[in-house]
Formats: structure tokens, sequence, C-alpha cells
């Protein structure tokens, strides 16, 4: 009897499984009638999302970020160039969005992916149009040296909102950025410098005193959302974006002040309240952002913190980090 219960089951599971395979929109759009989907979040709500800091070593600033299945690894590496005549007091950023064949079935080797060039040209947009960043604070000496950005991020895992993933990834790699310490050797040239040779009885003449992060001035964050006639659904995946065509991408900054707003064609037409009801969501999801990434920053400094105390072994023994950022904060300040 159980057992014929048992087969039963999964003759339905297996019947399932055909039917949303072989008419993958009737199957989503039962699912829509009664508000939810068919990996039970609700239509508004996004996918967990973690953010780690500093997973690349020999970077100066890098993230790992996961939005639901979507993995992204962001890296900064500084180096110093000569600043424009145009710009002398200015640094510059460049930035590149990899897609290698690892990151989904559809990208083949040797064939770069379409849509990588399209997120590296939108991530440029957004962050030069946000003004997260100050270019000043990238300026060693002026109209000699000034650093160079150069952020690469890697498509690990590619299960769907691609660019809300990579924004992070860049906003998380920059939050954790420290610029380096440099001096100008005996042929004029501005070279890095290790900490270790700052120490001792012949200190070097440094350019600037100490590392430092840069103070971005407002981080923007973004939320993708997929239009199906009257429903709205916030952070699809890849399944999803391959079912339905209309999507709507919304960057806010961690003010929550509007920064763009990205459509790129699709079946339904986005009136003036479906914008409004998209902006709303992606406003929610801002905040739940911004909180994830202060969380995170605010345990590395708990670990840089008992890194320099080198008792970094005793740091879960003696507490979590969540338990003594507070009393970090304190010293730090």
């Amino acid at each position: 009897m159980e057992s014929s219960k048992g087969t039963e089951g999964l003759a339905g599971e297996i019947e399932v499984e055909a039917y949303r395979r072989l008419f993958p929109l009737p199957f989503y759009e039962r699912h829509l009638l009664e508000s939810v989907r068919p990996d039970a979040r609700p239509l508004n709500r996004a996918r967990d999302t973690t953010v780690a800091l500093g997973p690349v070593a020999s970077a100066d600033g890098s993230a790992l970020v996961k939005i639901g299945d979507t993995t992204m690894l962001a890296a900064i590496k500084l180096e110093v160039m000569i600043p424009s005549a145009d710009a002398p007091d200015e640094g510059s950023l460049a930035i590149e969005f990899h897609m290698p064949p690892i990151c989904s079935p559809s990208v083949r080797s040797g064939r770069p992916a379409e849509v990588a060039p399209v997120i590296s040209q939108r991530l440029s947009d957004v962050i030069t149009s946000s003004e997260m960043i100050n270019l000043n604070e990238l300026s060693l000496i002026s109209g000699k040296a000034a650093w160079m950005a150069y952020l690469d991020i890697y498509c690990l895992n590619a299960d769907g909102c691609l660019f809300d993933a990579a924004l992070l990834s860049a906003v998380a790699a920059f939050s954790h950025l420290q610029i380096p310490l440099v001096s100008v050797n005996d042929d004029g040239r501005v070279v890095a410098v290790s900490g270790e040779l700052t120490e001792g009885k012949s200190k070097l003449e440094l350019v600037n005193k100490e590392k430092r992060k840069l103070s971005l001035r407002s981080k923007p964050f973004s939320l993708t959302c997929i239009l199906h006639e009257k429903y709205i659904l916030a952070d699809p995946n890849s399944e999803e974006e391959s079912i339905m065509d209309t999507f709507v991408t919304v960057v806010l900054d961690s003010w929550g002040q509007l920064v763009s707003i990205y459509k790129p064609g699709g079946a339904v037409l986005a009136n003036m309240s479906t914008i409004k009801a998209c902006i709303a969501v992606a406003k929610s999801r801002v905040k739940e952002l911004n909180n994830i990434l202060n969380e995170s920053l605010s345990e590395m400094e708990v670990i840089d913190y008992y890194s320099k105390k080198s008792v970094v072994a005793q740091l879960h023994a003696d507490k979590p980090p969540k338990e003594v950022t507070s009393e970090v904060q304190k010293s730090l300040s």
C-alpha cells in the first residue's frame, strides 16, 4: 500500500516537471494567480543575498556576492598613472565584466558573451552618474601621479539578475578598498610601499601618510523586475528571465534617490503606475542591501582589529563578530 502511494507521488512529481518543461509560461501563470512563484517566493521578494569582503588577498579591494545562486567575484587593482592634462587632480576607473564558460551552459569557450560588454558599460555609467567615487581622492601628486583603479568582475554562476549582482559586488569591493602607501623613489617615480619598509630607522618619505579608504559619497544599488501582464516579479532567476521578456531595472542610491531606470524593450508597456510600483519595491530592496553591506563592513572591521592585536584565532572563541562590533567601533573612533 505504502509502495503504491510512493509510486503515485513520484509519478505526480514527474508529471509536474514534464508540464513545467513543456509549458513553462502556463506553469508560471498558474502560480501567479496565487501571487506566489514556483520557488515559494512572494512576487515582490528578492532571493537571499550574502556579501563576503576580502576574498582575494592579492587585490586592493575585493568582494564575493551571492544573490540566490547568481555569484559574482569583484576585485580592484590600483596602479599609478600620469593623470590627463584636462583633469590633473583626478584618478581614473576602468570597469570590465567577465563571463567565463563556467558561469552558464549558454556561454561557450572562445566566444565572449554578448551581454558582457553591455553590463560593463551599464556599470560604468551607473557608478559615474551616481557620483559614488570622488576621483580627486585618487590623486597623488597634482599633474604627475594618480591612481588608476581597475575593477574586474567575474560571473561565477549566472542565474538571473546579473547586473544587480555585479553592481552590488562593485560597490562592496570599493567599500573594502584600501589605498596603499606610496613613495617617490630616486628616479622620481611614484611606487607602492609595503608596510614593512616603513618601519625601522630609515623610513621612506611617503606621499600619503597612511592607508585609507575611499569616502564613498553614495552607494548605488539596483533591483530588476519582470513585468508580465498585471504582475511584477522582483529579482527573477534565469528560468523566469527566459520565459518572460519584459524587464525594468531601477537603480537607487543609499539615500533612496533615483539614479537611473533601464527598460530594454519587451512586450509589456510600462506605464507610470507600473514604474512607481517598481521603484517602491526597489526602495525596500535598497535598504536591505545597504544593511547587508554595512553588516559585512562591520564584521571586517572586527577581523582587522583583532588581526592587529594578533588574536584572530581567539575571535570566535571569545565573542561572535556581531557582539564585539560595537566595542571595536568605540576603539576605532
